[in-house]
Formats: structure tokens, C-alpha cells, sequence
């Protein structure tokens, strides 16, 4: 751990811009409709955040790997994050509802900042031996948003207004202002040169590295199909509250059961980081998710809690074991866009599940919960599947004549040389 920046600073800003993040979408659907009278207009404005990250993500990650200076970067893009939900908030019902809207695409476009940014900068914070207890600590921010975001939201609302709840959301995302301004520099040469290849070639590199390098591809891979299933459960929520729990309601307490034992497993896995390897993890995890999501299709509430509960076991490690897998295979120069693309994949799989949700429901309970269980197994199948152990090279580093930083020399992630890909615990 360096003397200039500790784990906990990391952490701290870590949870709170997430925790912003994770609160301001259900926030912009109260005030969508507390401004406008209609639920379609925080709809709009929740699916035009989302839809811009998958653009923003990559050019994000170039600017992020050229900057001498990362975290000042990310405080920019905070900031900014921050500035267009107060912009939004201001208009809503104000202006016409397009202009609105595209204040949000440009929200959008810096998301990723709050997830992959974070994260590619964690190697620069802990020695590379701390490294998978440190990863697992991340991940735990990811659950403990997801699991106070939403319910913060629906609190403020309740206590004060709609509005309100957008303004804890950015003010939360500026708690995490001065731990990201003090985030360690970069080392490498080819940042303090600055670039020379343009923001299109560079966004080009980031994606044919994951392509060719094959732990990347399967993981990217498979996290965007179970990424698709998580976004079928999490659309499907309020109809799984009604007809079982008979209140749609009850449907967001789903997800929290399942957000708070994904955190509990972490927390678990953070004190035991070498339980499991992340390759293994990483195709273990979809088909507890899908077991759970079977289980789900019983129709009880004692057996839809006890399926929601198995899924967080699932989802957990599972966002750990990728964040590990990223660390280990993404070369220091290339982190940031490695990171930021796989972040823009995955909230574009997630909203591709969202919107099947609608076409899949019918008067029968089952047919999304088997639908997202098979995107679970296909992810399972899709990281399962090795490729021929040919050209083994790392591209990655054929791309560049930029060393890796001191945190890729001594990886505590590195696979055994006799499993190939280090499938296998």
C-alpha cells in the first residue's frame, strides 16, 4: 500500500460516486414523473443515461490510459457527471423534454467513469501480492451501492421530494471528488510523452486486445451474456413482486436480498482471496445464477427469497473474479480503456435485457426466468470454452513499447503454465 494514497481513500470514493450513481436512476424516475405528471418521462431520461455510456466508455479509457495524471481525469469527469444531474433536475418540466434528454445522453457518455474508471486505477493503489483481497474489497462497492442506492432514493423521496433525491445522488457522486483528485499518478513513459496515435486507433487497440487475448475475450464475453440475464431478473422484478409477493412493490426488495448476500459472499471472499481462482469463478458463478433463477420459477416466496439469496452468491464473486481476470491479462499502458470498454459492454447487455423483458412476459410466471437462466449458462458455456493453446504471445503487449507499471511483475493472478488458461481452482 503506498504512503501518499491507503485502500480506505480508494474505497471511501469508490462507494460514495457509486453509491451516487446506483441512487440517481431510480431518483430521475421520481422526478421525471413528480415534474411531468408521467412515468414515461423518467423511463426516458433513465434509458438516454444509459444508453451513451457503451459510446463514452472507450474514448473514456484512451484519455484515461494517455493522462499522466488519472485521477485528475476522473475528478473532471465526475464533476461533470454531477453538474448535468443538477442541469437535468433544473429543466425537467422547464424546458422541452428533447433538450432534457440530450443533457442526459452527455451524462451518459461519462458513466463509466463511476465503474471501469475506478477500478483500472486500483493497481497503482495496493502492491500487486494485495492485489486480489483489494479487488474483492471493490466489488463489495458495487453491492453495497446497488443494495443503499435505490432504497436511498426511495427514502429521501418519501422524507422530502423527488428533486431531493437527485440532489443527494450528485452530492454523494462530489464526496468522491477529493479521493479520486489524490489517486497516484501514472509511471508510465508513454503518458508523460503524451500520444502519439489518435483517439479512433487507440479506442481500436483496446477492443483487438481483448479480441486476441483470450482469458479477455471469454470473460468479456461471458459477463456481457450474463449481464443480459441480470437485466431480464432486474426488468422482471416488479412483475415477480405481484403475482408472488402480491405487491409489485416488494419486487425492488428482491433485488436488495440479492445485492446484500452478493456483498455478504464478498466480504467472505475478501478474507479468503485465494479460495478460488477467477478463472473458475468466472463460469461457476453464472450457473449458480441460473440455478437460483430455476428456482425462482416455483412460484413460492419462501423459494423466490432462498433463489434471490443463491443469486447474489452467484453475481458476487462473479463481478470480483472479472475485475481480477482485467487485472491480470490488461498490460499497465492499456488498464484504463480495457476496463472502461468491458464497462460500456456490459451496461449495453444489460439494457438489451431490459428491453426483452417486455416481449418475454406473459400470463406465464416462467418464461423470462428461464430465458435469463439460459443467458446464465450460455455465459458459463462462453468462458468454459478454451481456446487452442497456439499463439499464446500476449498482444497486449505487442502493442506497445511501453513497459507495464511494478504491479504486473509479481501477479498474484498469474494462471499455472501446466492448466493453460488457468481454468481450475
Amino acid at each position: 500500500m503506498t504512503k501518499r494514497y491507503g485502500m480506505w481513500s480508494y474505497l471511501s470514493g469508490a462507494a460514495a460516486a457509486r453509491t451516487g450513481d446506483e441512487m440517481s436512476g431510480p431518483a430521475l424516475l421520481l422526478a421525471g414523473l413528480a415534474a411531468t405528471g408521467s412515468a414515461a418521462t423518467g423511463s426516458a431520461l433513465l434509458a438516454a443515461v444509459t444508453v451513451s455510456a457503451a459510446l463514452g466508455g472507450p474514448v473514456f479509457g484512451v484519455l484515461l490510459d494517455r493522462s499522466a495524471r488519472p485521477g485528475r481525469l476522473l475528478t473532471a469527469a465526475l464533476a461533470g457527471y454531477a453538474v448535468a444531474l443538477g442541469v437535468i433536475l433544473s429543466t425537467l418540466g422547464l424546458v422541452p423534454l428533447a433538450i432534457t434528454l440530450l443533457i442526459a445522453v452527455g451524462a451518459g457518455l461519462l458513466a463509466p467513469a463511476l465503474a471501469g474508471g475506478w477500478t483500472s486505477q486500483l493497481p497503482r493503489v495496493v502492491p500487486a501480492a494485495d492485489l486480489p483481497r483489494a479487488t474483492a474489497f471493490d466489488a463489495m462497492t458495487f453491492n453495497l451501492a446497488s443494495l443503499t442506492g435505490p432504497a436511498l432514493a426511495g427514502l429521501v423521496a418519501s422524507v422530502a421530494s423527488a428533486d431531493a433525491g437527485v440532489i443527494v445522488s450528485l452530492t454523494l457522486i462530489c464526496l468522491a471528488l477529493p479521493a479520486a483528485w489524490t489517486l497516484p499518478s501514472s509511471r508510465g513513459r508513454a503518458a508523460r510523452a503524451g500520444p502519439t496515435t489518435s483517439i479512433g486507433t487507440d479506442v481500436a487497440a483496446g477492443f483487438r486486445v481483448i479480441a486476441r487475448t483470450p482469458p479477455l475475450a471469454r470473460a468479456t464475453a461471458a459477463s456481457m451474456w450474463s449481464c443480459v440475464g441480470q437485466g431480464i431478473l432486474i426488468a422482471y422484478s416488479p412483475v415477480l413482486g405481484e403475482r408472488v409477493l402480491d405487491s409489485p412493490a416488494r419486487g425492488t426488495i428482491l433485488l436488495s436480498v440479492v445485492a446484500a448476500s452478493a456483498l455478504a459472499t464478498n466480504t467472505l471472499l475478501a478474507r479468503h482471496p485465494h479460495t478460488m481462482r477467477p478463472d473458475t469463478v468466472m463460469w461457476c458463478g453464472p450457473l449458480i445464477l441460473a440455478a437460483a433463477l430455476l428456482v425462482a420459477t416455483i412460484g413460492r416466496p419462501v423459494a423466490l427469497i432462498a433463489a434471490m439469496l443463491l443469486a447474489g452468491v452467484g453475481e458476487g464473486p462473479q463481478l470480483a473474479a472479472l475485475f481480477a481476470i482485467r487485472h491480470r491479462e490488461a498490460p499497465a499502458h492499456l488498464r484504463g480503456r480495457i476496463f472502461t470498454i468491458g464497462a460500456g459492454l456490459k451496461i449495453t447487455a444489460f439494457a438489451l435485457g431490459a428491453a426483452l423483458t417486455g416481449p418475454l412476459t406473459t400470463p406465464t410466471l416462467a418464461l423470462p426466468l428461464h430465458a435469463a437462466a439460459g443467458c446464465q449458462a450460455l455465459a458459463a458455456l462462453t468462458f468454459a470454452i478454451r481456446r487452442s493453446p497456439k499463439n499464446r504471445g500476449h498482444p497486449a503487449a505487442e502493442a506497445s513499447p511501453t513497459p507495464a507499471d511494478h504491479t504486473t511483475r509479481a501477479d498474484p493472478y498469474a494462471p499455472d503454465p501446466r492448466r493453460g488458461d488457468g481454468i481450475g481452482p
